[in-house]
């Protein structure tokens, strides 16, 4: 389907919506005749009110003509004098399509790259085009690999995509505007009778009466009814119009297959995903590691530690690209066809000759890579975040995971001697007792650390480890269990919280340290011979006859510097 005809169907589905709306009006003023001739006034009256009220919303989305501006992407804008390289491959890319370059060029901190254009006239004229670029889909894909993206990109430009867009949008905002209307007018009731019907039970109960049950069921019930007639138009809506953006996804593809040839754009494609995955591991198990303990990367590491995750990884991320591609779309009416089918397609097509050449990063398109990262990551974080303590690498990771095995130690320490209550007490620093933990939500890091774990290995020393255990959550298979099966369920549940008292009191003590892996998870560096005795004394403080000896030993204050240097230690559960 062409241009022409594109714009002729999304002309004629956004018509379909004013149709819709003159319906219902037509249909308001039908009822409100026939009240009017047939009912008394004061009913008629109550009709007309109803119809006055629902009509709005319908009259609101039929002359709002105006579609709200488009949210600003957070991004970098480049000119031709900062990025001359990036630049020129865009229009060289734009020449071979056969269509105009962006007007504009931001980079930003998406795994994504998209283009939109400000058409007038309902898209029947063209206006400023933008080209956004996400870096972290610059530093996993290559040079060539990249290419393929933009032509892609250019593809849609060249199609038309982009202008048509506006016509299919404006249907799509008014219909969900509408909706919007309606559900905001039926939530509105539905709380007013609610709040209504909750007055008048707290009247009757002030009486001594019996109050009734508030019950909203049919509440709203027109306004949801008129909500639903224009859902069931915007899911067709959506429908009539996903068969073409599915075409035009296929016909950019093709583009980019005669551009940057056809192993390059397949392999871009199935790399995306992977990039995609890895940028998500990236965010949530390094760069925001420190967040809640207020702790940050270095300037431009934000985006630019993606570099070392990749480099380290690539074992991984091997086996991720020989699995298997998506073959679902993200939604029904998402408007890009599967990878697998996308794929499937492009390799189909005869050989090129151009073999896909992945050895070149895409960064290197760039001037000044690392200060595009700082750049770029300064419209990414927030203000409250830019203003957070910044730390290397190694730096952060340990005092990230210090504050995370801290905070799971008093947990688990609050919990546990809860149990207790009297009988198990804190001890400040300086011995003396302190706040009972059955009191303490949540005790203090650096003043009770130490008195907990002590108080810990004291109530174990007392008989209490079993009663302790009571308190712990439990399956239902786990609470039904009695003598030593229930031991069994609840003895790896003691072990690893009372692994993260100790490891606490390691880094309390000065004795431990979290170790940066880009190829695994963090690892707790414990003194010297320390990480293979450890087990065997957790074991032996949680057995049937507890013995916390060897684990008071082994946190005893060195008596020799020697005793003090640390060793490498197997990573405990704790992950980055």
């Amino acid at each position: 389907m062409g241009p022409t005809l594109r714009a002729a169907r999304a002309l004629v589905l956004l018509a379909g919506f004013y149709l819709l709306g003159l319906v219902l009006l037509a249909a308001l003023a039908a009822v409100d005749w026939a009240a009017a001739v047939h009912t008394p006034g004061p009913f008629a009256l109550k009709v007309f009110i109803v119809s006055a009220v629902l009509a709005v919303p319908i009259v609101r989305g039929m002359f709002m003509l105006r579609t709200p501006p488009d949210e600003d992407v957070p991004g970098v804008r480049v000119d031709d004098s900062n990025e001359p390289r990036l630049w020129q491959t865009v229009r060289d890319i734009a020449q071979q399509v056969g269509t105009r370059a962006p007007d504009e060029i931001l980079l930003t901190g998406d795994v994504n790259a998209t283009v939109g254009e400000d058409s007038r006239f309902l898209g029947l004229a063209g206006g400023t085009r933008r080209l956004h670029i996400g870096l972290p889909l610059m530093t996993g894909l290559s040079e060539t690999q990249l290419r393929a993206v933009l032509a892609h990109e250019m593809g849609h430009y060249g199609n038309a995509d982009t202008r048509l867009a506006a016509i299919s949008e404006r249907g799509r905002v008014h219909v969900l505007r509408t909706i919007a209307h309606f559900e905001a007018r039926a939530g509105a009731k539905v709380s007013k009778e609610r709040a209504r019907q909750e007055k008048k039970a707290a009247a009757a109960v002030a009486k001594g009466r019996k109050a009734k049950e508030v019950d909203t069921t049919g509440t709203g019930f027109t306004y949801r009814a008129m909500a639903r007639l224009y859902t069931v138009y915007g899911t067709f809506y959506l429908r009539a119009t996903l068969s073409g953006s599915r075409r035009a996804e296929f016909a950019a593809d093709i583009a980019a297959a005669r551009i940057a040839g056809r192993d390059a754009t397949a392999s871009a494609l199935r790399e995306i995903p992977v990039i995609d995955a890895a940028h998500d591991f990236y965010l949530n198990s390094y760069a925001t590691l420190g967040a809640d303990a207020g702790l940050l990367p270095p300037p431009g590491e934000f985006l630019g530690g993606f570099r070392r995750l990749l480099a380290a990884r690539h074992e991984e991320l091997d086996a991720m690209r020989g699995g298997r591609l998506p073959a679902e779309p993200v939604s029904p009416y998402d408007s890009h066809p599967p990878i697998a089918e996308r794929v499937a397609r492009i390799e189909a097509l005869l050989d090129d000759g151009r073999a896909s050449d992945p050895v070149r990063p895409s960064l290197s398109l760039l001037t000044d890579a690392e200060g595009a990262l700082a750049a770029v990551e300064e419209t990414v974080l927030t203000p409250a975040a830019q203003g957070l303590r910044r730390l290397d690498w190694p730096e952060l990771v340990h005092a990230a995971m210090s504050v995370h095995t801290e905070r799971s130690a008093q947990r688990f320490g609050a919990l546990v001697l809860g149990t207790e209550g009297g009988e198990a007490r804190t001890e400040r620093g300086d011995g003396t007792p302190g706040r009972e933990a059955a009191g303490m939500s949540r005790p203090e890091p650096e003043g009770d650390g130490a008195g907990t774990l002590g108080a810990l290995l004291d109530a174990i020393d007392a008989g209490a480890l079993w009663r302790i255990a009571e308190r712990l959550p439990r399956s239902e298979a786990a609470a039904a269990a009695t003598g030593r099966a229930a031991r069994e369920f609840a003895r790896p549940q003691l072990r690893a919280g009372l692994s993260q008292l100790v490891s606490a009191e390691y880094l309390r003590q000065g004795r431990a340290r979290w170790q940066l892996s880009w190829t695994e998870s963090a690892a707790l560096e414990l003194p010297y011979g320390h990480a293979d005795e450890l087990p065997a004394a957790l074991e032996a403080a949680v057995a049937d006859r507890p013995d916390t000896g060897p684990l008071r030993a082994l946190l005893a204050p060195p008596s020799t510097p020697q005793a003090s240097e640390p060793a490498p230690a197997p990573a405990p559960s704790s992950t980055v």
